[in-house]
C-alpha cells in the first residue's frame, strides 16, 4: 500500500469538476455468521432503522454521489428493497446486485452494476453505520485530485504495539508503528481500474483481504486518507451496542 496520506478539505472539493461524479456501492451481503443474529447484521435495528440504512443516507447525502448500488445476498433482494429502501427517503435510485460467494464476488457484482458514466466508485462495507459525509468527500477529492493514484481509502494510524508471531507463539519481531495504519471503507478508485484489478484477481483466482490489496499487487499506488476511528466495523453484538451509543450521541438521542 502506498504511504501517500492526504486530507483535502472536508466540503464538495474540485469546483472546476461540475455535477457528482460517482457511485457509491454499498456492500451489504455477507451471512454475518460472526454476528450471531439470524436475520443477518445488516437487517438488524440500529437507532430505528436496519444497520444497513444508515450507509445508505451518508452515500445519498454526500455531494459528490451520484447513483448508489447496494448488494445484498441473492435470496433477500426483495427483503433489501421492502424492509430497508422503502424506509428511506432517498434522492437517488437504488440499483439492487445481487452478492456473491465472498465479499470480493460481491464488490465485482456492484461493480458491474455501477453505471459506466460515473468515474469513480466509492465502495463501503454496509457494517460502517457511522462513516460521515465529510469523509466519503475526503476520500472521492483525494482520487480526484491526487496524480499518480488509482484509488484513496479511508484509514487510522495503528497506536497499538504491534508484534509478529514466529507461528509458534512466540514473537519474531515488532513492527514499526510509524508505518501502520488500520484500513477502513470507503474505498475509492478510478472505476475502470478498480474492474480491472477485480477482473484480474478473478482469472488468476487471487483473494484479496480487501478492494486496495488489488491494486497493490498490481503495483498500483493507493493513497490513505486518515479518518475518524467512530467509523467502526459492526462485526460483534458488543460492536452494535458501541455503534448504537456513538450514533445516539451523534443524533442527540436520550
Amino acid at each position: 500500500m502506498s504511504e501517500t496520506c492526504v486530507c483535502p478539505r472536508a466540503e464538495r472539493v474540485g469546483e472546476a469538476t461540475s455535477g457528482a461524479d460517482t457511485c457509491a456501492i454499498i456492500v451489504a451481503a455477507g451471512s454475518g455468521e460472526r454476528f450471531g443474529d439470524p436475520r443477518g447484521k445488516q437487517f438488524v435495528e440500529l437507532a430505528g432503522l436496519p444497520l444497513a440504512a444508515w450507509s445508505i443516507l451518508a452515500f445519498d447525502a454526500a455531494p459528490s454521489v451520484a447513483a448508489l448500488v447496494v448488494v445484498c445476498p441473492p435470496a433477500r433482494v426483495a427483503e433489501m428493497r421492502h424492509d430497508v429502501l422503502d424506509r428511506l427517503e432517498l434522492r437517488h435510485e437504488v440499483v439492487l446486485a445481487a452478492g456473491g460467494a465472498t465479499r470480493q464476488d460481491s464488490v465485482l457484482s456492484g461493480l458491474m452494476a455501477a453505471p459506466e458514466e460515473c468515474p469513480i466508485v466509492a465502495i463501503h462495507d454496509g457494517a460502517r453505520p457511522l462513516i460521515e459525509q465529510e469523509h466519503i468527500e475526503r476520500c472521492i477529492a483525494t482520487v480526484r485530485e491526487s496524480a499518480g493514484v488509482v484509488g484513496a481509502i479511508c484509514a487510522t494510524r495503528v497506536t497499538d504495539t504491534i508484534k509478529l508471531s514466529d507461528g509458534n507463539g512466540t514473537i519474531a519481531s515488532t513492527a514499526d508503528r510509524d508505518l501502520l495504519w488500520a484500513a477502513q471503507t470507503p474505498q475509492v478508485f478510478w472505476r475502470e481500474r478498480i474492474l480491472a484489478a477485480h477482473e484480474a484477481a478473478l482469472l488468476e483466482g487471487y483473494a484479496g483481504t480487501d478492494d486496495a490489496s488489488l491494486c497493490e499487487r498490481r503495483g498500483e499506488r493507493v493513497a490513505l486518507v486518515e479518518t475518524s476511528r467512530d467509523n467502526l466495523k459492526v462485526t460483534l453484538p458488543e460492536d452494535l451496542a458501541m455503534a448504537e451509543a456513538m450514533l445516539a450521541a451523534r443524533l442527540g438521542i436520550a
